[in-house]
């Protein structure tokens, strides 16, 4: 567009060629002046990703060190539990063997403690038999011996 309205104001051909010149001389500079940016650009990015490279491997350092510390935290109480659940365990088959144990005696008490009442019941009948025998032989016996009695002494 300079060319053209350098031509329509009567410029001489050799003034073109400076203007030109001017133009890829400034456009040479401009293009080294952000070329420089970017290349000032380039290295503040590159500063900041290895400051933040920087970061982030001390805090995986720390991470590390605190996960390291975690273990032998966890370590000592894991070997706990585990002892403490085994012993649960050993527990909880004793508990279960001696609940069947005291289940089987506590159904085979019930069956002596049935047959022992039952046995009390029939002795008792039996008692209850013998005396009601015992009374009746008594009164059996009593009269025979008045009869004798009466036999004996007719006037009585």
């Amino acid at each position: 567009m300079k060319n053209l309205a350098n031509m329509g104001s009567g410029v001489s051909a050799s003034g073109d060629e400076n203007d030109d010149e001017d133009i890829s001389k400034s456009a040479f500079a401009s293009f080294q002046a952000r070329e420089e940016e970017i290349e000032k650009m380039k290295m503040q990015v590159k500063e900041k990703v290895e400051m933040k490279l920087g970061q982030a491997e001390e805090q995986t350092r720390r991470l590390a060190q605190v996960w390291e510390e975690l273990e032998v935290l966890t370590d000592p109480m894991r070997k706990e539990v585990a002892s403490v659940r085994k012993k649960i365990d050993v527990a909880n088959r004793e508990v279960r063997s001696l609940g069947q144990s005291c289940q089987k005696k506590e159904k085979e008490y019930k069956e002596a403690l049935d047959t022992f009442h039952q046995k009390n019941n029939e002795k008792n009948q039996l008692t209850a038999t013998l005396v009601e025998l015992v009374k009746e032989s008594e009164n059996v016996r009593m009269k025979k011996l008045e009869e004798l009695s009466k036999n004996i002494d007719p006037s009585c």
